[in-house]
């Protein structure tokens, strides 16, 4: 039985400036740019003009309270209780599919329905995932760098994961969570050639549910070639295209964007960064592109530290957290300029999503709290081992 634990004391009082001005730098882009690019489409929607906004602006204040609670978290806690969180992640999975409680938008039902506001589900598995990897790599090192059942073991976990989110289905959301668990094994020592071979395994399945949806095949032809069907199937597309090309290098200036007036769609969230293109151009692009650099080597760097000083689990835990934003933040940037197909994913911090925006802050607050950990003494005898090194 879980036992509750009171909160211990925030570790130190200076958070890390690195992980602080990145997060900070987003979130005033995010804050200005939702404004921007949702003004017109409220006004459309007859809910005053900065309703978006304001709905960001609360759930960044409810993010930022969820953030402090998970900077406080007791990390032995949470590397005892890694197991039954895993749990956790898979009765959200479950709970979307129950009538009454799931919500069903568009034929996906990826929502629970919370009474005052829906919440997706995979945003919350995301954390959970990564915090239920940390905790095993420190259980299992040995057999993970050294037999083909430690490596595997994760990748069932994971798999099942995936396949409740098929089911919704939310096959960007998979392929996100099945890269960040590649990702975290490898660095924990996970042997290339298993992971390879898994890959082998997975990818059959995962071009079936590519292809197994109409809808999809039709979103794989059109990001060949947009321009081929513009006005439908690769509508989204070129329109993102056409204003990242108006942006240039400076930008038509801010507020003036001609995409967002109804031509974009969701420009206030899957297609954010390309409102930015085009009003802060290339400039504007970089500086976003750095922000999430300077948080995403700041992540790597404490997972380095974690392992050097024998934290395994806080090594895991600063891993999965810079992988899950670099590799969503990519994913999102690069199907807003055309290197990607078309899937709707937020670009972390900055666009408008009420449950995205909660469980980033949630993962940024867990950063700041390994930060913090691995800036105090240890304790004479507390040693997890250092787990892994990619291979």
């Amino acid at each position: 039985m879980i036992q509750a634990r009171k909160l211990p004391p925030a570790p130190g009082v200076v958070l890390d400036p690195y992980i602080a001005v990145s997060v900070l730098g987003l979130v005033a882009f995010g804050i200005i740019m939702v404004t921007s690019s949702s003004i017109a489409i409220a006004e459309g929607l007859s809910v005053g003009p900065f309703y978006f906004v304001q709905k960001h602006l609360v759930f960044l204040a409810a993010g930022a309270v969820l953030g402090s609670i998970a900077y406080r978290v007791d990390l032995e806690w949470l590397k005892t209780y890694s197991q039954l969180l895993i749990l956790a992640a898979f009765a959200l999975l479950l709970v979307v599919f129950v009538p009454g409680l799931g919500v069903e938008v568009k034929g996906a039902k990826r929502w629970i329905n919370l009474g005052v506001s829906t919440f997706q589900a995979v945003e919350a598995v995301k954390v959970l995932m990564i915090v239920y990897l940390a905790g095993y790599f420190v259980r299992h090192q040995e057999a993970l760098q050294h037999q083909l059942l430690g490596v595997m073991k994760p990748l069932i976990v994971a798999g099942a994961l995936l396949g409740l989110l098929l089911a919704q289905p939310d096959f960007g959301s998979a392929l996100l969570l099945m890269s960040i668990v590649g990702g975290m094994v490898w660095l924990a020592g996970g042997s290339a050639r298993h992971l390879a071979g898994a890959a082998l395994v997975a990818m059959p399945v995962v071009a079936f549910a590519a292809l197994s949806k109409e809808y999809r095949v039709r979103r794989l032809l059109s990001f060949t070639d947009p321009w081929a069907d513009p006005f439908n199937d690769g509508f989204q597309l070129t329109q993102a295209l056409i204003a990242v090309g108006r942006g240039e290098w400076l930008g038509v200036g801010l507020g003036d964007s001609v995409q967002k007036l109804y031509y974009l769609p969701e420009a206030h969230t899957d297609f954010i960064f390309a409102v930015i293109a085009e009003e802060l151009g290339f400039l504007g692009v970089l500086m976003v592109i750095g922000l999430f650099a300077v948080f995403v080597a700041r992540a790597f760097y404490l997972g380095i530290e974690g392992l050097r000083q024998g934290r395994a689990f806080e090594a895991h835990l600063a891993y999965g957290i810079g992988l899950w934003f670099a590799l969503q933040a990519a994913i999102s940037i690069g199907v807003n300029i055309g290197a990607l197909p078309t899937k709707g994913l937020t670009l972390p911090l900055i666009s408008s999503g009420g449950s995205s925006t909660l469980m980033c802050c949630c993962a940024v607050g867990l950063l700041l709290r390994v930060s913090g950990s691995l800036r105090e003494p240890r304790a004479v005898g507390a040693h997890e081992g250092v787990s892994g090194g990619a291979k």
